[in-house]
């Protein structure tokens, strides 16, 4: 029996448990999430990160409101899946994925794996995992200052130009003999944010109380926004369905 996640009306009789994880917790997993969970039956595992939503998440996050600030990410992603479709299993873990836990996480009982994570030690571990237990896996490479939602291609990671994170995936992934990856990148040149330093999220913190991971800590802080990284997620749901329902391109 195919475990299944999320597919359209025209598949679920056929695929009716599909077993996927979702690692990450940002506005493009999110976005994959909300559309993919919408069927009769499907299982979801995923661990985002020990994240709380935001205020800076309500410009683009899908679970973010007024009424979420504070939450955990996971548990809020949870609770909208449930509402989309009440028969989904899904299986939540407040961590952040890291080479040092990824033996915690059963890779071989997945169908496919959908890569968002920020970190380039976590998306490497994940494409290693998956290797090793021959899971499919896809994996976003940067939306984070970029404001055309036209620009991203779906390709493998060799054959990516422009992003400074498919740059570096490529040279790490070579060194580790890995002969192929599909990823969804954006052939547009980052545009870097302008910081007011009077309303910066270095000098004024609006992190919920209890987070783990704050804004203060990252060397750069990418801008994004709304029209954007949901398109990425989308065109990877997609991806996942086709690949999934075995939908040759023509």
């Amino acid at each position: 029996m195919i475990k299944v996640l999320g597919l359209g009306d025209n598949v679920v009789d056929k695929y009716m448990h599909i077993k996927t994880m979702y690692p990450g917790g940002n506005a493009l997993n999110i976005a994959v999430l909300a559309r993919l969970s919408g069927i009769e039956v499907g299982y979801l595992g995923v661990f985002g990160d020990d994240d709380k939503v935001c205020l800076t998440n309500l410009n683009r996050q899908i679970i973010a409101t007024r009424k979420t600030i504070g939450k955990y990410k996971t548990d809020v992603m949870k609770e909208r899946i449930l509402e989309i479709n009440p028969k989904a299993e899904v299986t939540m873990h407040k961590c952040f994925f890291l080479p040092e836990n990824a033996e915690e996480f059963p890779f071989e009982e997945y169908d496919y794996v959908v890569d968002a994570v920020d970190t380039v030690t976590a998306k490497i571990e994940l494409v290693m995992k998956c290797k090793e237990k021959n899971v499919p896996i896809i994996s976003s490479m940067g939306a984070g200052n970029k404001l055309d939602a036209s620009a991203f291609r779906v390709a493998d990671i060799y054959k990516t130009k422009v992003c400074p994170l498919a740059k570096v995936m490529r040279r790490e992934l070579k060194k580790r003999g890995v002969k192929k990856l599909k990823v969804v990148y954006s052939e547009e040149q980052p545009t870097r944010p302008l910081e007011d330093m009077s309303i910066s999220c270095r000098t004024n913190c609006i992190c919920p109380p209890g987070a783990k991971h704050k804004c203060t800590e990252r060397r750069d802080i990418p801008g994004s926004v709304a029209f954007v990284p949901s398109v990425a997620g989308l065109i990877i749901a997609g991806e996942v369905i086709k690949d999934l329902a075995q939908v040759s391109k023509k």
